[in-house]
């Protein structure tokens, strides 16, 4: 594993029944960086940040995070680790109130003994969150149950972040507010892989980035390669 690396997949295989999701994928992820994992719908994506939480097991493969595998962990022990997963969806509990929702997070003890601390975190970043902790999620935009989402995976005190389509489904304006605070968290010192459908987006916000099809890997690295690379303008743009 290269120094400074957080989080290494090396050639996971992963089956639905006898369908196969994921053929042969490694990657890497270094502390300090912002990845992206970029593919249409039903490519694989998912899938792989919910095997390297440990919500799915791979048949074959390593997953290392810290240099130590993490492969059958369960995933309440990999969150104590430092991994934070946002789900595809948000998955807010509409009925409990947004501060509910954040403490929630917190629930690993290292997090609890910084719950405060990163209360104020999460209302710096959403200042929104502070002014309706009182009010119910459901009562939220979408956008707005988007930043709660967030919010309440920051409250697990983590090194590394997945987060899941967080721009499915809002609005332009929205998204840029969302991945603007993408920056600023990982200036707090926060490790950042996201998945994303959108190519354009990817290559604006990532340091470096994988390009998923049908389960495989077929491109990764800078996004300023792949900004040139013919494959993808002629798969994605067009071009």
């Amino acid at each position: 594993m290269n120094e400074g690396t957080l989080l290494r997949v090396g050639s996971i295989d992963v089956f639905y029944g006898g369908f196969q999701a994921l053929r042969g994928v490694s990657l890497e992820v270094r502390a300090g960086e912002i990845v992206a994992l970029v593919g249409a719908n039903g490519a694989g994506k998912s899938t792989l940040l919910n095997t390297a939480s440990g919500l799915i097991r791979p048949s074959n493969g390593s997953i290392e995070y810290e240099g130590k595998d993490i492969v059958g962990k369960d995933p309440s022990r990999v969150v104590l680790l430092g991994i934070s997963h946002v789900p595809q969806g948000r998955r807010v509990f509409p009925d409990m109130t947004v501060l509910d929702n954040l403490t929630l997070g917190s629930y690993p003890r290292k997090a609890r003994l910084k719950k405060n601390e990163n209360l104020r975190l999460v209302y710096d970043l959403f200042p929104l969150l502070e002014q309706r902790k009182e009010q119910q999620a459901k009562t939220l935009s979408g956008g707005e149950q988007q930043m709660l989402a967030l919010g309440r995976g920051l409250m697990s005190d983590p090194k590394l972040m997945f987060l899941d389509e967080m721009s499915l489904g809002l609005a332009p304006i929205v998204i840029g507010k969302i991945y603007k605070v993408l920056r600023e968290i990982r200036k707090r010192g926060i490790t950042i892989l996201f998945v994303e459908q959108s190519v354009r987006r990817s290559l604006q916000e990532a340091d470096r980035a994988y390009i998923i099809e049908a389960g495989r890997v077929v491109l990764s690295g800078s996004v300023a390669d792949l900004r040139e690379e013919g494959e993808i303008k002629k798969a994605y743009f067009g071009i």
